[in-house]
């Protein structure tokens, strides 16, 4: 399991790095030193990653960014108050993250 596990983040990780980095108006695009950006780049995939992996809801509704002091910020919708919940968990458990702010909100009419 742990395999699977390894080889789904690797390849989620792949796949995430470069459009991380290349995301048009991505707040970080404003760092003025690249150690920094590939640092929290690294985190907010890091975050994907673990979200896609749970399956509490695809990508493209939870948006995740990372500032330089490493407070992560998630915005967007969930399901279930309980996918809100477990997306907060997971960001506060990601190594290099300082603090986590909220500004998801539970939709069931997707």
């Amino acid at each position: 399991m742990k395999t699977k596990t390894l080889s789904t983040f690797i390849a989620i990780s792949a796949l995430l790095g470069p459009a991380a980095v290349m995301a048009a108006g991505d707040s970080d695009t404003d760092r003025s030193h690249p150690t920094v950006f590939v640092k929290d780049s690294a985190i907010t995939t890091s975050i994907k990653t673990k979200l896609a992996a749970d399956h509490l809801t695809s990508l493209g509704r939870i948006s995740v960014d990372t500032d330089k002091d490493g407070a992560v910020y998630l915005s967007g919708t969930a399901r279930t108050q309980a996918a809100v919940d477990q997306a907060l968990a997971i960001a506060r458990e990601t190594d290099g993250v300082k603090s986590v702010h909220s500004d998801l909100t539970v939709k069931k009419d997707d």
